[in-house]
């Protein structure tokens, strides 16, 4: 075993990966906090009922004062479609449900309009805006999708940006031969395949994850690498797997070495291949991927 994958390995054993396993959604750390400068749940009746369907995770704080509290609570609201498209928003009332001052009102909708969920104009309000001008990559959006009714849509689409983004990077990849990265990858391969062999999943996740990290960052496109952060960082927080495949497998480790091969050769076509079946390996992509339709 090479010295970086034992180092990478004995680190792995003593650390918290910090990715999402099987059935850990429901631990994501967005629970209520007790305390008195915690935003009040909403009671909102009559014409207002649908305004009291606030999600049990749109009450956490999660540090957060009580502009953040607010722009959570109002946004989750809106993204899970309690608060549906042209309803008007009242800074006076939502003050009084919420306990809030004023001040913090205006904020926290003035933060709701910078990612497109509200609009404020004179003599009309503000007002909720439809989901064709909600900014979705953006990283609070991304989350509140993640816990409501949208969950399985978001994932799929992820799913699709992913199988164009990651093939698109493993052939430009290979247009650009810079021996440290091919070496890198190749260590990758290399510590996957021991941390099979010892039914290490979490240094095998790790070594997924920076290989298809590297190989982003190798292909030489920073608008791709931007793209491919905000990704990864939407499949952590709803609960997707982060790497190529959901758990260590031969398969796996034989697609990622033979994008390696395809790489160090200046095979785009090659490289490009290995990682659609490295991607179609994965069971989201399987449903990215439908059968040819007949016509």
């Amino acid at each position: 075993m090479s010295t970086l994958a034992h180092t990478m390995m004995t680190a792995a054993r003593h650390a918290d990966s910090g990715l999402a396993g099987p059935g850990e959604l429901d631990r994501y750390p967005y629970t209520e906090t007790p305390g008195s400068d915690r935003v009040g749940a909403p009671h909102w009746d009559g014409a207002d009922v649908e305004l009291s369907r606030v999600g049990r995770r749109a009450a956490g704080s999660r540090g957060r004062g009580l502009h953040g509290q607010l722009v959570q609570q109002l946004g989750q609201m809106i993204v899970s479609g309690d608060l549906g498209a042209d309803r008007p928003l009242v800074p006076e009332e939502i003050g009084q449900r919420f306990e809030v001052s004023r001040t913090v009102v205006r904020e926290s909708l003035r933060v709701l309009e910078a990612k497109g969920l509200v609009s404020a104009r004179p003599n009309v309000g503000t007002r909720v805006r439809p989901v064709a001008d909600w900014n979705l990559l953006d990283p609070d959006i991304i989350e509140w999708r993640a816990f409501g009714p949208q969950r399985d849509d978001q994932r799929r689409e992820l799913g699709e940006l992913r199988w164009t983004i990651e093939p698109l990077a493993a052939r430009l990849a290979a247009g650009h031969g810079r021996p440290d990265i091919q070496q890198r990858l190749a260590d990758m391969v290399e510590i996957m395949g021991h941390a099979l062999g010892q039914g290490d999943a979490i240094t095998f996740a790790r070594a997924d994850n920076e290989f298809h990290a590297l190989l982003i960052q190798v292909a030489g496109n920073r608008m791709l690498e931007h793209l491919s952060g905000i990704v990864s960082a939407a499949l952590q927080v709803s609960g997707s797997p982060i790497t190529a495949c959901d758990r260590p497998s031969e398969t796996c480790v034989a697609h990622h070495a033979r994008m390696v091969e395809a790489l160090a050769a200046g095979d785009a076509t090659g490289a490009e291949n290995a990682m659609r079946q490295l991607l179609t390996v994965h069971p989201e992509v399987e449903r990215v991927v439908p059968a040819p339709r007949e016509h």
